[in-house]
């Protein structure tokens, strides 16, 4: 019997590991449906969105350590022409939070320039000059705002929509809304470039209280991105698949003892999954073989963009090869000295943007005329996103702090309108000038789901008797800025 036929008898007679094993749990002890069956049988198989879906993928651009997009994007004549005087009282009113450095004097760069470009006339500073090329191309969100004001806890509700470890990350809920596109790859890869893994780990892309097969597969930087995935030299193929036929066995009856167990299911798909990648994953994630241009293009021949080009080329390769949820956190190029290694510019902010604005600049305006020319960016979505944005007064004489209260965001993509812009902050880029257009991260979570076909009201997983979803009790679908 195939592998197909055996797994449609096992969905519609109800039976095997799968449905066998917990249709006890179903209320009344009542037989399983085709649909729940193979849900259980595998759980990452491929489901339907609520609606047609505007796009298949999703890159997830987190620019780490929360860069000045006071210094990028959102140009301030009134701050230029108060930088160096006290924080106006008007511009201070609703602030409830303190920042660790407090309130002082208004800070404007002497370094920076400002530039319209494309038919959008969108701002960009002299930091961003291969993004502004794509100005057209990109959906600003000026109105973000967040809670919280220390990276961790405000990186977390970035990824989770708390501030507390627990609830599962964006990527993680899209994985088990729609499950995979790719049988051979998993459907939430985690990207990051320099030398080490990202602050607070995986947390951020936990499965929270979902079953744990839909928490991201983190891929290291390097030639090796995945670890122990090669099969040992002297092991030969059918040897492997002995071992694993033996493992499935032993886990079958484990798991028929210990249905509520997810950890042992998503330890049953992450061996079969691997098997598989051991020829798909490396395929997917080998850039040696992209031609000379499209690495010129990444930025791949400067060693303070390269390393981040690559893990955006390995982005592309992804959702080319059908991952829906690539989430990718900007680390710190290699080679180059600093104290810090993120856009955390609490101090000397000219030097840290100068090397992280190098750093993505090429890489993502590469990335967007990359989708664009393979005709990829209709089905995939670009979000640039940080944990909050930094205050228009300055810290430490050439620094900013945290700022919560009002900063850019951006997308690109399908369902888009495209070279548009969203709210806006105030004169000086403090805090967003118009409430009912501030935009949390429940808010953009609600947005991108809509666009991968899904209603955020109506994802939802029973957890403790209580029907969670994306959004907690918020969030709502920026409306204004779908094509």
């Amino acid at each position: 019997m195939s592998i197909n036929s055996r797994r449609d008898f096992l969905i519609k007679s109800g039976l095997g590991f799968g449905a066998g094993a917990l249709t006890g749990l179903l209320p009344g002890g009542g037989l399983l449906s085709a649909a729940t069956a193979a849900e259980l049988i595998d759980p990452l198989a491929a489901k339907s969105p609520h609606f047609p879906a505007k796009i298949k993928s999703v890159i997830w651009l987190h620019q780490n350590g929360a860069p000045s997009t006071l210094d990028l994007y959102d140009y301030k004549p009134d701050l230029q022409k108060l930088a160096g005087q006290p924080v106006p009282a008007s511009f201070l009113k609703g602030i409830k939070t303190s920042t660790q450095g407090g309130v002082g004097k208004l800070y404007v760069s002497k370094e920076r320039t400002w530039k319209q470009y494309g038919e959008s006339g969108a701002w960009f500073s002299s930091l961003l000059p291969n993004l502004a090329q794509h100005a057209d191309k990109i959906t600003f969100i000026k109105s973000s705002t967040t809670i919280g004001a220390t990276h961790d806890i405000s990186i977390l509700k970035l990824n989770t929509g708390d501030l507390n470890p627990g609830r599962p990350s964006l990527g993680a809920w899209i994985s088990y809304a729609l499950g995979a596109a790719n049988p051979d790859l998993p459907p939430y890869v985690v990207l990051y470039n320099g030398d080490r893994e990202p602050s607070a780990g995986s947390v951020n892309w936990s499965s929270g209280f979902l079953p744990a097969v839909y928490q991201g597969t983190a891929f290291r930087p390097g030639d090796s991105p995945i670890l122990y995935l090669e099969r040992p030299e002297l092991r030969s193929a059918a040897q492997q698949r002995s071992s694993l036929d033996l493992l499935k066995q032993l886990n079958n009856l484990g798991a028929q003892r210990y249905p509520n167990d997810t950890e042992l299911r998503a330890r049953l798909r992450s061996y079969e999954l691997a098997d598989r990648m051991q020829v798909a994953a490396p395929a997917a994630v080998d850039i040696s073989k992209e031609s000379a241009a499209t690495k010129e293009l990444y930025g791949l021949n400067d060693k303070v963009s390269q390393s981040y080009g690559e893990v955006l080329l390995r982005a592309r390769r992804l959702v080319e090869n059908g991952v829906r949820f690539v989430q990718v956190v900007s680390g710190y190029p290699e080679g180059v000295e600093s104290d810090r290694q993120s856009w955390d510019a609490h101090s000397e902010l000219d030097e840290n943007h100068g090397v992280m604005a190098r750093m993505v600049d090429k890489p993502i305006a590469g990335l967007l005329h990359d989708l664009k020319e393979r005709g990829l960016l209709d089905t995939t979505l670009v979000v640039w996103a940080s944990e909050f944005g930094r205050t228009s007064w300055g810290e430490s004489g050439t620094g900013r702090d945290h700022n919560p209260w009002g900063y850019t965001q951006w997308m690109a993509g399908g369902g888009l309108k495209a070279g548009y812009t969203y709210g806006e902050t105030d004169e000086v880029g403090l805090q967003v000038a118009d409430k009912d257009k501030a935009v949390d991260t429940y808010d953009l979570h609600a947005t991108v789901l809509q666009l991968m076909g899904l209603d955020h009201l109506k994802t939802t997983f029973l957890n403790n008797g209580r029907s969670e979803r994306p959004t907690v009790v918020y969030g709502k679908v920026i409306k204004e800025i779908l094509a």
